[in-house]
């Protein structure tokens, strides 16, 4: 199983780039929306992969970031959302956005993507849902009583340290940056968002 590969960009199409890594060339689906981020052919790049494997097909899909793929591997958890599905959420929604619509129930935002269906899209939150809520609950609320901040929205600060776990963030740096970025009255959305710029930083 590749984790990455690293190497020469050498075509780019709207569906796939080729990757030369020591004279291999690497077929990798990724579309233009996510490989336009990679820049121009002929620099050398770092492609996060997921190799999919069927009866009949062996195919390679690409991300820019190790969150990206993270997203991905989420998403190909729930029942009828397949790797081409999966990949199409990604190239058309960032990470940040897939977890404020599960965590606010946005149906709206997820139909927006193109092929997504009402009845996926409800599927997508339903169960993406539950895991955030299951990771990291615990420890997330053990997380207020020890931290300097005054938390009076305890659901919000565990919805988002949640989110942040999930999309692959380590579990102290998520508290710590839900820590640092919650005020009272915070949205959700807000909170997410300011806590991935601290994550970036």
């Amino acid at each position: 199983m590749y984790s990455y590969i690293r190497g020469t960009l050498v075509r780019r199409t709207d569906e796939t780039i080729v990757v030369d890594n020591n004279g291999i060339g690497y077929e990798i689906i990724c579309p233009f929306s996510l490989s336009s981020e990679f820049g121009p052919c002929g620099e050398e790049v770092t492609v996060f992969v997921y190799q999919s494997v069927k009866e009949d097909d062996i195919s390679l899909f690409g991300f820019v970031t190790q969150e990206e793929k993270d997203m991905f591997l989420l998403l190909i958890t729930v029942s009828s959302v397949g790797p081409k599905g999966a990949m199409s959420v990604c190239a058309q929604m960032k990470p940040d956005k897939l977890a404020m619509a599960v965590m606010s129930g946005d149906v709206k935002s997820l139909t927006s993507v193109k092929g997504l269906g009402k009845k996926t899209a409800e599927r997508i939150i339903l169960e993406l849902r539950d895991k955030l809520k299951k990771v990291g609950k615990d420890s997330a609320s053990a997380s207020i009583a020890a931290s300097s901040v005054s938390v009076t929205d305890q659901s919000v600060f565990d919805d988002a340290t949640n989110a942040l776990i999930v999309l692959g963030y380590k579990e102290d740096d998520a508290r710590s940056a839900v820590s640092a970025s919650y005020t009272e009255g915070i949205t959700l959305e807000e909170l997410i968002k300011s806590s991935l710029k601290k994550m970036a930083r």
